[in-house]
């Protein structure tokens, strides 16, 4: 990171391995749990992503140096996502619950979330709505990241998170406070890539 908090890259060469190799080792854990969260799954996550760098690495020789090589694999692992959603048979809530049970709160709103319920409403969120309240508050990232790592506007940003928030509230009932529940409570374990959530 940059001394300003924003992302920093060093510079991509299309075609190259080692710069290729470097983007993954840097990408792969904020990848896994934005798509784990647009899918609701920690297996199908892991294939998503996968599947995404596969389909980045026979595009890199292609790849645009202008661009950041950050967002662009971004899109790839969303747009890989929401394939699988579409191709897949979502779990009802009551099938997830039963294979997971209903574990109790989390107390740290930094911590992941995998909560069983709280991953099923983030996975029946619109798959760019979910990304972006994950990458807000779990990842760390405020609104202008945000926005230049998807290439829109922080009005777009906020208009999602709130969308998330609001759609978070209404399928979690009142007592959800907005809290986001550890990851040992649903025994996913996942590699944190930022702590704390910073002010937009």
């Amino acid at each position: 990171m940059g001394a300003d908090g924003e992302a920093t890259s060093a510079v991509s060469r299309p075609g190259n391995r080692d710069d290729f190799d470097r983007l993954y080792r840097e990408n792969y854990p904020r990848l896994l749990r934005t798509l784990y969260a647009i899918t609701g799954d920690a297996a199908a996550a892991e294939d998503c992503v996968q599947e995404a760098f596969v389909k980045a690495w026979r595009a890199w020789p292609r790849f645009r140096p202008e661009r950041a090589p950050e967002g662009w694999l971004h899109q790839i692992a969303v747009n890989t996502a929401i394939s699988y959603r579409r191709r897949a048979k979502l779990r009802s809530v009551g099938e997830i619950l039963r294979r997971l049970g209903r574990p109790g709160a989390g107390t740290d709103p930094g911590d992941a979330a995998t909560r069983s319920d709280v991953v099923t409403a983030l996975a029946g969120l619109p798959p760019r709505v979910a990304a972006d309240f994950v990458l807000r508050y779990h990842h760390g990232y405020n609104n202008r990241e945000i926005a230049r790592l998807e290439g829109v506007s922080e009005r777009t940003v906020g208009a999602r998170l709130a969308q998330a928030r609001d759609e978070l509230s209404r399928r979690l009932g009142p007592g959800w406070r907005g809290e986001l529940p550890t990851s040992e409570t649903a025994g996913v374990h996942f590699p944190r890539e930022r702590s704390g959530v910073r002010d937009a």
